[in-house]
């Protein structure tokens, strides 16, 4: 996908002098790294009558299937082919948005300390984007840019074959900008109306992008005549992030009109007291309850299976009766993290010698992880396949065989409450399968019976009298001394079956990082 940024000058104000407002040197050809694929800025021409910055966005279309919304046992995607046949790579969508931030992130803020003035001032800009998806037609995108300062609009429609043109217009149009504007004010335009126009976004919409649209949006969203169609397209239609931000843009409208700032409008609440209670963060919630049932079952010390960045190994740092802490997961990157968590290069000797960290696959058997007190599976289980999941139970429960075992998981029928999830999909995109209550009662039941322990249940987070609590956890406690027999179990449960058909548990470790807080 393609986008370039042209302007015109003299010799007492070159257009060369775009290079210092974009940041990017015009004798350079620079490429940078996105999650999505490679941004190249160069410019085409560059002389002191006229100056042109190109971007181009080299997208990598197995990252983008990797990375993108829907992923997971539970998600929606589109149709496999779909995945990889698409006009991605080529229309200017969201992931050029992204792209722009990332490489004009200066810009898109108005920043330049080299020439403040220029980057305050208006600019002779021409913007041309060859391939723009316009759900909407032309006309749309007339509507849009229209009213934004533009003294040109030019939206030519892109025939879907030219050598057919009965077949008529596709959904794509030629577009190209013309005006006098503040190169920081067009950049934002871009930033909000090219996914807008395309009417989907490649990455999940969390509350946050709510702040991204005001940020973009200043000085032009809140007075915008198809303000409402905007903020409902750049939010995925999420009718609570839209009903925000129309919130907020009312706020400002009428900051404006009175002359008064934001805060002056909305001043019925005194943030200097605290009048109402804030929410306790479900990560919060959970380690608490592992911290209490732990205390409970009179454990010293405890193995954290999974720790992935040492939020838990953090937590039971801070009580002294925890005195042999060791946190395991498969990633080293992960492992480091909570190293630096932890501040183990700054801890006392004392407090250093109650803790390790050590890498490790929670699906093979460890002499490292035997004669501990209790092991601690937080938010892990649901991140393995099924079929490896026999392999984790058999090195937990029959051969470490702590006398308390914690396991925490999601519960799936909580995601109904959840007013940013979509129907049918999983909480982490890395979610492999995500248990009802009945299921997972299933599986830790047939473990329990299976290894020699007792079970007990006990809910975390608010506990919905029709769907129960967002969090499941279960107690297991040791009641035979003896170590089951022979290696792991072979019945592989599945995600609609816990006690589901048997399968092979051989096969390659599978990274079993905790997700903490991901719900």
């Amino acid at each position: 996908m393609f986008l370039t940024i042209s302007t015109t000058g003299t010799p007492e104000s070159p257009a060369t002098d775009l290079g210092f407002l974009l940041h990017k040197h015009p004798d350079k050809a620079q490429a940078f790294s996105t999650s999505h694929g490679t941004a190249h800025v160069l410019y085409p021409e560059a002389s002191a009558e006229r100056c042109t910055a190109a971007l181009l966005l080299e997208v990598d279309p197995v990252a983008l299937v990797r990375r993108g919304k829907g992923k997971g046992s539970g998600g929606a995607p589109d149709s496999a082919l779909a995945q990889y046949v698409n006009d991605r790579p080529y229309a200017a969508s969201s992931l050029l948005s992204v792209a722009m931030s990332t490489v004009f992130k200066s810009a898109l803020r108005g920043v330049c300390a080299a020439m403040p003035e220029r980057a305050a001032g208006r600019l002779p800009l021409r913007i041309e984007v060859p391939a723009l998806p316009a759900r909407g037609g032309a006309e749309l995108v007339r509507k849009l840019f229209g009213p934004l300062g533009w003294d040109r609009v030019e939206a030519e429609p892109v025939a879907l074959d030219e050598q057919f043109p009965e077949w008529g217009d596709s959904r794509y149009v030629r577009l190209a900008l013309e005006g006098e504007l503040r190169l920081a004010d067009a950049l934002r335009q871009l930033y909000v109306l090219l996914p807008v126009l395309d009417d989907a976004k490649h990455y999940w919409v969390a509350p946050d992008e709510v702040d991204k649209l005001l940020r973009a949006g200043e000085g032009w969203l809140a007075d915008h005549p198809e303000q409402k169609l905007i903020t409902s397209r750049y939010l995925s239609r999420r009718w609570s992030l839209t009903r925000q931000a129309a919130e907020r843009l009312e706020l400002v409208r009428l900051a404006e009109s009175d002359d008064l700032e934001v805060e002056d409008v909305d001043n019925a609440v005194d943030e200097t007291k605290d009048t109402e209670e804030r929410p306790v963060p479900l990560a919060e919630q959970r380690r608490a309850a592992i911290l209490d049932a732990l205390r409970t079952a009179g454990a010293s010390s405890v193995l954290d299976l999974g720790c992935g960045q040492g939020q838990l190994v953090q937590a039971l740092l801070k009580d002294i009766r925890f005195t042999d802490i060791v946190g395991v997961d498969v990633s080293v990157r992960a492992l480091a993290i909570a190293a630096r968590r932890l501040r183990l290069e700054r801890m006392g000797e004392r407090q250093s010698g109650r803790v390790t960290l050590l890498q490790g696959s929670l699906t093979y058997t460890d002499k490292r992880l035997t004669g501990y007190d209790a092991a601690v599976l937080s938010e892990v289980i649901e991140h393995l396949d099924l079929p490896r999941l026999p392999a984790l139970e058999y090195a937990v429960f029959g051969s470490a065989r702590p006398r308390t075992v914690i396991v925490t998981t999601p519960n799936a029928e909580y995601n109904v409450r959840w007013e940013t999830l979509p129907a049918g999909h999983v909480r982490h995109s890395d979610h492999r399968f995500e248990w009802n209550r009945a299921e997972f009662s299933a599986w830790a039941s047939r473990v329990a019976e299976r290894h020699g322990y007792a079970v007990a249940y006990v809910p975390v987070g608010d506990d919905d009298p029709e769907v129960g609590p967002p969090t499941q956890m279960a107690v297991f406690t040791l009641t035979s001394a003896d170590p089951a027999p022979g290696g792991p179990d072979t019945g592989a449960p599945t995600a609609g079956n816990p006690d589901g058909p048997t399968k092979s548990a051989t096969g390659t470790a599978t990274t079993t990082t905790t997700k903490e807080g991901a719900a």
